[in-house]
């Protein structure tokens, strides 16, 4: 690999490179050196670096052309956003590095993420803690389980994320395959003297006794290529294999030998049945897709051989604020196969479209890993379907990274590493598919009792959590009688086409007590009103969500954390509209016990539940308090009117 330091220092060259010094010199954030050297970058694949005021690395990228991508980030600010608007203020000094071509860019900003580990670069999480299985390089290969990955001319497979499919593999692989489990050193002259002796394996039939020379080491090699074929997921050539060379000894009357193989179909094709089966073409595919919250994201990767999922990879990323789906598929599918060492299949299957840069150093990787570990060329195909088999392929993929970017953040949660209103504002977000996290919800309730006393409630959540001074309770009054819907249309034209429209911000979420019929009042009423906000019901009896846009409602899980938010918000704008409605049949319950006593009005009924308290206060209070409260006549009145 050739490497060049390119530090600029010398005057522009092209006449927009006097533009852009014009541009850059009349920002305050911008230094005149800063300037010139943007001047002077080459057209030339590389990586660079942006350095802060104390020097040091904030961001590292790689580019096809140097001179168009580090530019792009002084141009116009109005066009950044997010991160990268942030990032842009911090730069004071910037590198580039050299190099000769995007692969060699690829890698190197690969392993100057790893080093430096920029403040502004998403940070995708090793692998290093998975376990590979590996097929030693020797004369007698053995099989092992190995976290440090060495490239010893040892054939690796993996890494696994999941611990329980790597050791049925190998439960799988003892059963079929009598592979030597010692660590002797079996080279020709340790064999041919007899240094070791056959162990319990040879004896219970684990292994044929190479270490006696009892096995030929072509026998073995060809036992080793199987498993190898096993593991890369080709099982049905394997059976057919396996198929002819059984019955070729049961046609020589080599039964003892037949039988050996049938035992190994046999459990062969008990494991091809486990294999779930996601395509039915049969090839070999790979299949990504990603998850992003506020701040972690997930990419996940289906490796499909013969059309049969053989499991799957979990990628976690940090500092994802700002990225697109896009940007961190490509992240994600660079990572792996820079770090994957298994065949590179004929089509993947993506999310989202690669850019044409992004796709052509992939293809030209790809093309040097196939060379470098003599594996066949390929022409890999890129594919990001819409309709059919490919495109339920990758939505199953896409939940997948959802899943486990939900159980990831309540993990970071129960470690003390992230707010508990977070990871449910996330999760909220990514199953509803709503544009920009809810960091401000409302949640409306209807309250009363065979029609009377019909209040409203609206209570308010700012980052997962109650904001009490912005709840507000409503007194219906356009109807008379029960009707929710009618409720339910007045109290959201009240909040969102009144007064208060002006006196609260607006929710990027808006929840509604009830079923499909209060979901598509309240959705109407707001387009009624020219207004654009995501409404959503949440029904008590099974928890089932209700969308304007679904027919049908659905569920989801008793421990989501998005569930629980929703159920938080429900509960408490029961609550706070239940208090409301006792409250108002408290004072017309006992306001009214009070005016019927004769000499007493509304006013005085009034005055009295004010001093003291409620209507029972008043029934408790002696004479002279009485009469000290409205004089001598109405006390006497009162008095023996609890006391008869």
């Amino acid at each position: 690999m050739r490497l060049f330091l390119f530090i600029a220092k010398t005057e522009p060259k092209h006449p927009e490179d006097m533009d852009m010094q014009d541009e850059l010199a009349a920002r305050s954030d911008i230094k005149k050196a800063l300037a010139e050297k943007l001047g002077t970058l080459p057209a030339s694949p590389g990586v660079y670096q942006f350095r802060n005021g104390s020097g040091r690395v904030i961001y590292v990228g790689k580019a096809k052309n140097l001179r168009n991508r580090v530019r792009s980030y002084f141009r116009n600010p109005q066009q950044l956003y997010g991160k990268t608007l942030v990032l842009v203020t911090h730069i004071e000094d910037f590198e580039v590095i050299i190099t000769s071509s995007e692969v060699e860019a690829l890698i190197l900003e690969n392993n100057m993420i790893k080093e430096l580990k920029p403040r502004y670069n998403v940070n995708l999480k090793d692998d290093k803690t998975y376990p590979y299985l590996v097929i030693t390089n020797e004369p007698f290969p053995r099989i092992l389980i190995s976290r440090q990955l060495r490239r010893d001319g040892s054939i690796w497979f993996g890494p696994y994320t999941e611990s329980r499919q790597l050791h049925s593999i190998l439960d799988l692989i003892g059963s079929i395959f009598p592979v030597r489990s010692c660590k002797h050193r079996l080279s020709k002259e340790n064999i041919a003297s007899k240094k070791y002796k056959v162990c319990l394996d040879y004896h219970i039939h684990k292994c044929k006794g190479a270490c006696e020379g009892l096995q030929p080491e072509e026998e073995y090699l060809r036992m080793i290529g199987e498993i190898t074929r096993l593991l890369k997921g080709k099982t049905s050539s394997m059976i057919r294999s396996l198929t002819e060379s059984m019955q070729l000894f049961a046609r020589e009357l080599k039964f003892e030998q037949a039988a050996e193989i049938k035992a190994q179909l046999e459990s062969l094709k008990r494991y091809a049945e486990r294999q779930k089966v996601v395509a039915g073409d049969g090839l070999d595919r790979d299949v990504f897709a990603v998850a992003a919250g506020e701040e972690d994201g997930c990419g996940i990767v289906f490796k499909i051989r013969e059309g049969k999922l053989l499991g799957s990879q979990r990628i976690y990323m940090n500092n994802v604020a700002g990225e697109s789906d896009a940007e961190l598929q490509a992240r994600v599918l660079e990572k792996y196969y820079l770090e994957t060492l298994e065949l590179v299949p004929d089509e993947i299957l993506l999310q989202e479209p690669l850019g044409s840069d992004e796709e052509e150093t992939l293809r030209a990787f790809i093309s040097e890993k196939q060379k470098e570990e003599r594996q066949e060329k390929k022409t890999i195909r890129f594919v990001v379907p819409q309709i059919g088999e490919k495109a339920h392929l990758v939505e199953m993929c896409r939940q997948n990274a959802r899943h486990h970017l939900e159980e990831y953040l309540i993990q970071k949660q129960k470690r003390g590493e992230a707010a508990r209103e977070h990871y449910g504002l996330t999760a909220l977000k990514e199953l509803l598919h709503l544009p920009k996290l809810p960091l401000r919800i409302e949640c409306f309730d209807n309250s009363h009792l065979q029609g009377t006393d019909y209040v409203s409630s609206m209570v308010c959540f700012e980052k997962g959590k109650p904001k009490k001074s912005d709840y507000r309770k409503f007194k219906m009054r356009s109807f008379e009688g029960s009707d929710d819907y009618a409720a339910m249309a007045e109290v959201i034209g009240r909040r969102y086409g009144g007064s208060l429209s002006t006196e609260l911000p607006w929710p990027d979420l808006i929840v509604v007590d009830g079923g499909k019929g209060q979901v598509n009042t309240a959705f109407h009423t707001m387009n009624d009103l020219g207004i654009s906000i995501p409404v959503i019901g949440l029904a008590k009896r099974i928890e089932e969500i209700f969308t304007p846009q679904a027919s049908d409602p659905f569920n989801l899980p008793k421990t989501s954390p998005a569930l629980k938010l929703l159920q938080q918000l429900r509960d408490e704008a029961h609550r706070f509209a239940i208090t409301y409605h006792r409250k108002l049949r408290s004072e017309r319950t006992l306001q009214t016990e009070l005016t019927t006593i004769a000499g007493i009005g509304d006013k005085t009924a009034f005055r009295l539940l004010e001093q003291f308290g409620s209507v029972e206060g008043v029934a408790q209070a002696t004479l002279e308090e009485l009469k000290a409260a409205t004089g001598t006549k109405i006390a006497e009145a009162i008095y023996h009117f609890y006391r008869p």
